[in-house]
């Protein structure tokens, strides 16, 4: 399990769970619940990280809670 920071919110608009990971640019996923989308959210960073690996880009460490949330 990663330790880099989700942020949960519920949108109307998709009737959804969108779990966003700011420290990933582009990184987010949805659930019909709060814990699906967390779940989909670690799937997410893990193919993030793989992704990112192949391209050989950097990978940011987690800095746990950010500043602005």
């Amino acid at each position: 399990m990663y330790k880099y920071e989700i942020i949960i919110h519920w949108s109307e608009e998709d009737q959804r769970y969108i779990a966003e990971v700011p420290e990933l640019p582009g990184c987010m996923a949805d659930g019909e619940t709060y814990e699906e989308a967390v779940r989909n959210a670690q799937i997410v960073i893990s193919e993030w990280i793989e992704t990112a690996k192949s391209l050989g880009r950097n990978i940011p460490e987690p800095r746990g809670k950010l500043m602005y949330a």
